[in-house]
């Protein structure tokens, strides 16, 4: 696994970044957190924000995936179907607000990075998912 503080990782998390904004339909905002220091890598977005917003992104993120809470309920899943895994249960998370829908999706190939797509509410979910979905593949390599 590449040392994700090198030069390429940046590169290619500028990238995904650039990539999730012009692909995904209605798209406003997109992002990296890396989930093992709970930092914004990389964002890009249509309009400009606080930087304590965009700081308090990263937390929730972090706090959705791998809040205390959320882990209990992964390792309850995990025992009641037999895993026995290091992997996390919960991949994807979509939240819905009064304006905006955003999207949450691990990377596949690195579970301590994801991926954060945020879209004007009139979004068609299904197309939103599999834009998502096709781009963060596209970047397995990450």
């Amino acid at each position: 696994m590449p040392n994700k503080h090198n030069a390429g990782f940046g590169d290619q998390v500028a990238s995904l970044v650039k990539t999730l904004q012009a692909d995904v339909p209605d798209c406003v905002a997109a992002g990296v957190v890396d989930m093992s220091t709970g930092m914004l890598l990389a964002y890009e977005t249509v309009e400009s924000h606080p930087p304590e917003v965009m700081d308090l992104l990263a937390g929730a993120t972090l706090d959705l995936f791998q809040g205390r809470t959320v882990v209990m309920i992964e390792d309850v899943f995990k025992e009641r179907r037999g895993l026995d895994s290091d992997q996390h249960y919960f991949q994807e998370v979509l939240v819905n607000s009064d304006n905006v829908t955003h999207l949450f999706l691990r990377m596949n190939s690195r579970e301590d990075v994801v991926a954060v797509i945020v879209c004007r509410k009139s979004v068609n979910v299904g197309m939103l998912f599999a834009q998502a979905r096709r781009v963060v593949k596209d970047h397995a390599g990450l």
